[in-house]
Formats: C-alpha cells, structure tokens, sequence
C-alpha cells in the first residue's frame, strides 16, 4: 500500500517513527514487519549502512524517565529485536533523549529461553501503539496486523477500533 506525501500530511504523519529492526529476528515472529508500508512508520534494517538519526529524536528505552504529551512533535525511534540484541542496538544512540514506556500491560505471549525478557516487556508493536497514543500522533492501522491486539487494548482498559482497521490511505 503507498501513500502519498499529500496524505501523510493530512493524517500528521509527517513525522514517521523509525523502528530500526534486527535483521537477526525472524520476519514471521515479528509484530512491526506487517507495518513495513504503513505511512506512520519507516523500518530500516540493523545493521545499516547508515543509522537514521533525525534532530531531537528520542529513543525509546526502558532507561528513561515516561514518554509523555510534552514530546509529542519529535522524531521516535523504536528498536525492534530480542531485550540482548536490543541492548548492543542502543549504543548508537547514547546522544539521545530517552524515554519509556513503564506500567503497561503486554497481551504479547513470550518466554524467552535465555530468560533476558525483563518484568512488563512489551511488544514492538506494543510499544509503537502506545508511543503514538501518548504523543497524538495517529493509531490508524497500526494494530491491523497484531494476532493480540484486541486483547492488548482490552487490557489498557482502551477502544479503538481505527488502531484495528487497516490506516486510511
């Protein structure tokens, strides 16, 4: 599915969120794969030739303090692979802000078998929603694809049937 810029910019997706993906994960378990045309986020393979780095990004991390309405308007980086990978991943980005996603709940079914899964870890996909909630950037589509994502959003005590559906253009 393409967008248009046309139509990035009336849905305020302007500003997509990158999620920089392991390419050490397996695509078929992978929550934000499905996303990989959707106009609200860009996916860049780990490693990469070149890291995206846009101005003001803010990381997000469960070392920072809670993402919250102020940062709405800065770029968002998400980084998608196992908790250890993950790790090695974030030391491009020792520069940035970082902020977190503390206290939610994840319908995400995991057991890790090296047990690095830390206490309230949630999905890519997970944390994509919730980071876009918190800062009004659009939730369109972006749980279109996630087998959990119904129950995800019945446990944030949440409706909204757009982040179900497929995004609007």
């Amino acid at each position: 599915m393409a967008s248009s810029p046309s139509c990035l910019y009336t849905m305020g997706m302007d500003l997509p969120t990158i999620i920089l993906r392991s390419r050490k994960e397996r695509k078929d378990r992978c929550t934000v794969w499905p996303l990989r045309n959707h106009p609200a986020v860009r996916i860049v393979g780990y490693p990469t030739q070149k890291m995206p780095d846009p101005e003001g990004a803010i990381l997000l991390h469960p070392d920072g303090p809670p993402l919250s309405a102020a940062d709405a308007g800065k770029p968002l980086i998400l980084l998608d692979a196992s908790w250890r990978h993950a790790g090695s991943m974030a030391t491009h980005y020792q520069h940035l802000t970082r902020r977190s996603l503390p206290g939610y709940p994840t319908a995400y079914p995991r057991c890790s078998k090296l047990g690095t899964d830390p206490e309230g870890g949630l999905a890519s996909v997970e944390a994509l929603y919730l980071a876009h909630m918190l800062t009004s950037r659009p939730t369109a589509g972006l749980l279109a694809h996630y087998r959990q994502g119904a129950e995800f959003l019945a446990l944030l005590g949440l409706t909204d049937p757009a982040a179900l559906g497929d995004p609007p253009c």
